[in-house]
C-alpha cells in the first residue's frame, strides 16, 4: 500500500515537475555528468551561474501538464469509490498536492493510463501503463499462483525499460522493492486483506473524538463508549432518524422497478455468481446463455462479470526509442547550479502527500464481506 503510494509519487511528482516530489532534478543532472551518461539532458552553460535544463521526452510541457490536470479536475467516481479528487487538483498552476494514500491508490491504477495517453511519446506511454496494470494484477481480489510468478518476472523487465527512461536519481529503495511485492503475496496472501486502508479510515473516526488534546486516550474512549451506547439505543427509538432508519445518500430507484422490460433503468446489478472464483467459472458465451433462459424465469437482471484483472502485459524492450531523451520541440529550463536546494527531507511537511489520518475516507461496500482466496492450480 504504502510501496504503491511513494511510487505514485515519484510517477506524478516526475510528470508534473513538483518542486521538492520531480526526482528529475538540478543534482540529478549534475550526476549525469559525473556519470558520463545521457549527454543530451546534461546542464548546458547560459553565463555565470545559469544553465539550460533541457525538458525530458518524460516530463510534458505546462499547456499539456495543465490539460492533463483538467482531465482529473473533470473526472466523475461513483459515490464511495474514492475521495474527491478533483479538489486536490490545480488546473492554473498543473499540480497536485494533498493526495492520500487510496487516492494514490485510484490514480495509479486507473486514471493515470488514460490521462498520459496524449501527452507522452507511445514508448513511455506504453511502459506507464505496465508499470500500472502490475498493480493492478497485483491487488486483485482473485489470484492465481502461476500469474503471481509471471508478475515475479515480468516486474524485472518493467523495471529495466524504466531505466532506460528515467533518471538514477528515480529508482531509490521505494522503487526496488516493488521486485519483492509478487514474492510477498504468494506468501501472505491477498493485498485486500492486509492493507491498511479500512483501519486508517477508522484511526480517523477515533481522532475526530478528541476535543481534549491533553488526554487524547480518554477522549477516545469516552467517544466510543458513546458511539456505542447511542447506536444500541437508537435500535429500540420510533419516529427519529438513526443510521438504520436514514435514507441512502443517492437514491438509484431500486424499489421503483418499472414494468417496461425494455428500460435499462429498470434493472438491477447483480454478480454472475456468488462467488469471485474464476477458475471455477465456466467460460460461457453470455449471449447464448441469455438465449437458453425460459421467458418466465428471466427476471430482467444485468449480470456483472467479476474483475480478474486477465489484461496481459505487453512486454518488450525493444519498443523503447533509446536515442531520444530530450524534447526539441520545448525551450529548455534556466537554472541556477549554486542553488542546489532541489533535495527535500522525506521528513519535511510538503503539501504533496499529508498524512492519511488526516481525512476518512468513504468508500462503498466493506472488502470482507468478498470471498477472496489463493489458489494453486496444482492442487
Amino acid at each position: 500500500m504504502h510501496i504503491e503510494k511513494n511510487v505514485c509519487e515519484a510517477v506524478v511528482g516526475t510528470l508534473l515537475n513538483i518542486e521538492g516530489k520531480s526526482k528529475d532534478t538540478t543534482n540529478a543532472r549534475l550526476g549525469l555528468q559525473d556519470m558520463g551518461i545521457h549527454p543530451e539532458l546534461h546542464l548546458q552553460p547560459k553565463g555565470g551561474n545559469k544553465h539550460y535544463k533541457p525538458l525530458a521526452t518524460y516530463t510534458p510541457c505546462v499547456e499539456e501538464r495543465k490539460e492533463f490536470c483538467a482531465f482529473l479536475k473533470s473526472v466523475k467516481l461513483p459515490d464511495g469509490y474514492a475521495a474527491n479528487i478533483s479538489r486536490s487538483v490545480s488546473v492554473r498552476d498543473g499540480r497536485m498536492y494533498g493526495l492520500k494514500s487510496h487516492d494514490c491508490h485510484v490514480l495509479l491504477q486507473h486514471l493515470l493510463p488514460i490521462g498520459i495517453r496524449r501527452i507522452l511519446k507511445n514508448d513511455i506511454f506504453t511502459t506507464l501503463v505496465e508499470l500500472c496494470k502490475f498493480f493492478e494484477k497485483l491487488t486483485a481480489k482473485t489470484l492465481h499462483v502461476n500469474n503471481l510468478e509471471q508478475l515475479e518476472s515480468d516486474v524485472v523487465l518493467i523495471l529495466c525499460k524504466l531505466e532506460r527512461i528515467y533518471l538514477p536519481a528515480f529508482f531509490d529503495s521505494m522503487v526496488h522493492l516493488i521486485v519483492h511485492l509478487p514474492r510477498e503475496v504468494r506468501l501472505s496472501g491477498l493485498v485486500a486483506l492486509r492493507w491498511m486502508y479500512p483501519i486508517e479510515r477508522y484511526l480517523g473516526t477515533l481522532k475526530k473524538y478528541v476535543k481534549n488534546k491533553a488526554r487524547p486516550e480518554g477522549s477516545i474512549v469516552e467517544g466510543y463508549i458513546v458511539n456505542e451506547a447511542l447506536t444500541f439505543s437508537s435500535m429500540y427509538l420510533r419516529g427519529l432518524e438513526t443510521r438504520f432508519t436514514r435514507p441512502e445518500r443517492n437514491d438509484d430507484g431500486r424499489k421503483m422497478l418499472q414494468s417496461n422490460g425494455f428500460s435499462v433503468f429498470s434493472q438491477q446489478v447483480v454478480q454472475k455468481a456468488t462467488h469471485r472464483h474464476i477458475w471455477e467459472l465456466v467460460e460461457d458465451d453470455v449471449d447464448t446463455d441469455m438465449q437458453d433462459y425460459d421467458s418466465n424465469n428471466f427476471h430482467h437482471d444485468v449480470h456483472q462479470d467479476a474483475s480478474s484483472a486477465d489484461i496481459q502485459l505487453v512486454i518488450d524492450l525493444g519498443d523503447l526509442e533509446n536515442n531520444h531523451f530530450v524534447r526539441i520541440d520545448v525551450p529548455a529550463e534556466v537554472v541556477d547550479v549554486d542553488k542546489l536546494n532541489d533535495y527535500v527531507d522525506e521528513e519535511e511537511d510538503l503539501e504533496f502527500f499529508v498524512d492519511d489520518d488526516e481525512e476518512e475516507i468513504e468508500l462503498m461496500g466493506d472488502e470482507s464481506e468478498e470471498e477472496l482466496t489463493l489458489h494453486d492450480d496444482s492442487d
